[in-house]
């Protein structure tokens, strides 16, 4: 099975776009500024942007109004071509740990992993129906530690789903994790050392006590 180009099928949307003179709606998932970023200044060309906070596995409550406020002042302060508003949601963290239930020492990038990205961005597609957008998509693919196969696998589903268009990427390509890190400096973003959840942060504590200790001995 050959392997999709997921920036070549968005290259050619974009310049499609450009052509036509269109700029449609997109509901953008984001799960956090950091990441948010590069995505922002590349899309806003393009599309009216709506970001979609729906981040029920970030832990503890502090952190998800810490990166919360963070994506607001990005959003404010940020030059883009096209406004870009934002739609907040309910902090609903039983929503995650019943997800999550039975699969808590699965490691990260797992199947615990993948079931997140799904509810989350069935979440953005139920709300880009209800909202009447022409597209939506997740700052998800920017991560290096995620596999955009996986994404896009679950956005073409939920495409069929729920009959939204769904933005195809794959962010981290054209140096968009290298350029996401730089616009971070440059707004003196918040950028956290892991994903949100609760297994993510215990992982990296157990990264972190190891590099200490080899850095020791």
């Amino acid at each position: 099975m050959q392997k999709i180009n997921y920036q070549k099928e968005l290259d050619r949307l974009l310049l499609s776009l450009k052509e036509e003179g269109r700029v449609p709606t997109l509901l953008l998932h984001s799960c956090c500024a950091p990441c948010s970023s590069y995505v922002l200044e590349y899309l806003s060309e393009y599309f009216a942007i709506t970001i979609f906070y729906y981040n029920p596995n970030i832990s503890p409550v502090e952190e998800y109004v810490k990166r919360l406020e963070e994506q607001k002042r990005l959003i404010h302060s940020m030059k883009l071509v096209h406004p870009v508003q934002i739609l907040d949601t309910k902090y609903d963290p039983e929503r995650f740990f019943s997800m999550a239930k039975g699969m808590e020492h699965i490691p990260e990038g797992g199947e615990r992993c993948r079931a997140c990205y799904e509810m989350r961005l069935r979440e953005a597609a139920k709300a880009a129906k209800e909202g009447a957008f022409q597209y939506f998509t997740t700052t998800l693919t920017i991560s290096p530690l995620k596999k955009s196969e996986t994404l896009n696998a679950i956005g073409a589903m939920l495409e069929k789903e729920y009959g939204v268009s769904y933005l195809y990427s794959d962010f981290k390509k054209k140096d968009g994790y290298k350029r996401s890190t730089e616009l971070s400096k440059e707004y003196g973003l918040y950028r956290q050392n892991y994903c949100g959840c609760v297994f993510s942060k215990r992982e990296a504590q157990l990264r972190e006590k190891e590099k200490k200790r080899q850095e020791v001995s």
